[in-house]
């Protein structure tokens, strides 16, 4: 399993005297500090209108100032919006091309559809994000590998262009979907795309069962969107770590964690993206299949302890810190604690058959000078995982 990182550049609340810019340096230091340690990958979020959550709005422009200050860590873009309104199909491949280049070829790059805020905020209907993103998915690679490019869909109509520049890396970088449900983790792997999911809510057995999907997925992909299956299973959680179990908590690990959770659930406005989703499985569970299966499987099981903190969190309750923290830590969605706590938990991840562990460090209120020396001391677990 490579130890990665992800970064959203958040920027909670109370903001001091040119808090924006101090964000910027920090994540740029801590992304120079990840490449002298060999880390696998700098996975840098898009989102817009996210307030305290992200300032990750131009991540393109964060990740070509890195590939000017790293040497070997890779750049992930996790991920790319992908309808058109958000970003048309050519930007994204001449931008992930360019950004290949000056890194010297280390580009990965992900898609996604987005969700309610910001497809509101640029007015996007839900039923064109899906179409859109799938749309991405096909044209983009086709792009990077012909001369002349030329395509007419019911969103896009292109007549005999040259898309330039090509990819540094041949055929192309490694395509990604971020997925959030299991029938996106079978989208993935039947698009023969990498998977990239998170495990910030997620129990270590839901996690094992969405990979198994996305496992049976690909290995049914004889015709990827690219020129190659990149198979593989990313997820992103919640890392830090101290010289004691101790000393991490008293960095702030629980009010963390617990900020995270109330502010995403709040910016992705979850309780109507549940409705939303809840309607989609319900339909999908009719339907033979890979996921249907799954959500057939579960459909009886009892909530889990994270489900019904969630359902009280999106009802207003105003639940403590330590109860968020120990609702989750419950369930090894976390990875909080001394070297040898988080080399447990990240040896649990790897025996699951995650590829790639994006660890996010940088979160909430947890101080700079704290984040790097936990970055510091993952990092000397990164050959034991190898």
């Amino acid at each position: 399993m490579k130890i990665d990182l992800f970064n959203e550049i958040q920027n909670p609340r109370p903001w001091p005297e040119g808090h924006e810019q101090l964000r910027f340096r920090q994540a740029i230091e801590q992304a120079v500090l990840a490449d002298e340690l060999d880390y696998g990958c700098w996975w840098q979020v898009e989102h817009h209108g996210a307030g305290e959550f992200s300032l990750s709005s131009a991540p393109e422009l964060m990740l070509a100032a890195l590939s000017q200050r790293t040497s070997r860590i890779r750049l992930g873009h996790s991920a790319v919006l992908a309808p058109g309104r958000f970003n048309h199909p050519i930007r994204v491949a001449e931008r992930a091309a360019t950004l290949d280049h000056l890194s010297g070829g280390r580009v990965e790059l992900g898609l996604t559809r987005s969700t309610i805020p910001e497809w509101r905020l640029f007015g996007i209907e839900p039923d064109d994000a899906r179409a859109q993103t799938r749309q991405a998915f096909e044209l983009v690679p086709k792009m990077w590998t012909s001369e002349r490019f030329s395509c007419d869909t019911d969103d896009y109509r292109v007549d005999d262009v040259s898309i330039g520049p090509k990819p540094l890396q041949r055929p192309h970088p490694p395509l990604w979907q971020a997925a959030a449900s299991p029938a996106s983790f079978e989208e993935a792997g039947r698009r023969g795309v990498g998977v990239l999911g998170t495990t910030m809510w997620e129990s270590l057995e839901r996690a094992s069962r969405l990979i198994g999907l996305y496992r049976a997925a690909v290995a049914e992909c004889t015709s990827p969107v690219g020129a190659f299956v990149n198979d593989q299973v990313g997820f992103f959680t919640f890392v830090h770590c101290a010289d004691t179990d101790e000393e991490a908590m008293r960095n702030g690990a629980a009010a963390a964690a617990a900020w995270y959770t109330v502010t995403a659930l709040t910016f992705f406005e979850a309780a109507t993206e549940f409705v939303r989703a809840n309607a989609r499985n319900e339909e999908l569970m009719k339907s033979p299949g890979l996921t249907g299966d799954f959500l057939r499987g579960e459909a009886s099981a009892a909530p889990s302890e994270a489900n019904l903190l969630i359902a009280r969190i999106l009802q207003g309750e105003q639940v403590g810190d330590e109860e968020v923290f120990e609702v989750l830590s419950a369930q090894d969605s976390l990875i909080v604690g001394s070297p040898e706590t988080c080399r447990k938990k990240l040896r649990a991840y790897a025996d699951l058959g995650i590829d790639r562990l994006m660890c996010l460090q940088q979160i909430g209120g947890i101080p700079h000078e704290k984040v790097l020396k936990s970055i510091r001391l993952i990092g000397e677990l990164i050959p034991d995982l190898a």
